[in-house]
């Protein structure tokens, strides 16, 4: 359908966060500024949020491509898994090896925090920092969040080791928001929304995909771009 109906080869429009096709609206020139504050921050949290569809993976993307040479990051894309599992996880994205563990092959939770400190102590030293970045956190267990909350606690006398930016959907303001996830709350020390787009911003974000897929500009009408607006 691309090629016979659009003239392309490709889909303009796929739900596949692709930075080549990154609408750059200053909500999200925002949201991505409060990120690269995080990476370069030395305390807490930061979190970005919005409702589906907003942006907030192709943000996070886009930080990825901009990430500074000395940053190591470490991607957690699959939230709905143990402690264990996303401490593992974290090793596993930043080339640290776990092997071995406990007796009988099991790690601990201790373990893998030991030997995650030891890596971001060695890596703090060497000069570099390490971020870690946990897409979809709405879905994290309550356990797997306290987990998260104490690995804040990983630091030097006057740095944090590990900088952690939270992107989620609304959902994790609400779970934060109960009395037992005061602490976890205290040590967000950036926020940021990103609210649906405006009917201008439908527009040009519409052309803009149209123009980068090398597609005339006049395939939808007004009325259709006022009716995807609106749906």
């Amino acid at each position: 359908m691309f090629w016979t109906h659009f003239g392309i080869e490709e889909n303009a429009f796929s739900n596949t966060p692709d930075p080549k096709y990154f609408f750059l609206r200053q909500r999200h020139q925002e949201a991505l500024a409060h990120l690269m504050y995080g990476v370069r921050g030395g305390s807490g949290f930061v979190m970005l949020t919005g409702e589906v569809g907003t942006g907030k993976t192709t943000v996070s993307r886009c930080l990825v491509e901009q990430l500074p040479a000395s940053v190591d990051m470490a991607l957690c894309v699959n939230p709905r898994i143990s402690e264990v599992e996303m401490l593992a996880t974290i090793c596993d994205e930043l080339g640290v090896s776990h092997t071995g563990g406990m007796a009988g092959g099991t790690e601990s939770v201790k373990q893998l925090m030991d030997v995650l400190n030891g890596y971001l102590l060695d890596a703090h030293a060497r000069r570099r920092r390490t971020v870690l970045v946990i897409d979809e956190a709405q879905n994290l267990s309550p356990q797997a969040l306290e987990q998260v909350r104490l690995l804040t606690n990983l630091e030097t006398h006057d740095t944090k080791l590990l900088q952690i930016i939270l992107i989620a959907q609304p959902e994790l303001k609400e779970i934060l928001e109960q009395s037992g996830m005061r602490q976890f709350n205290q040590r967000i020390t950036a926020r940021y929304h990103l609210d649906p787009m405006t009917k201008e911003e439908t527009r040009a974000y519409i052309l803009h995909r149209l123009s980068i897929g090398g597609i005339r500009n006049d395939v939808f009408k007004s009325d259709a771009m006022a009716e995807i607006f609106h749906l």
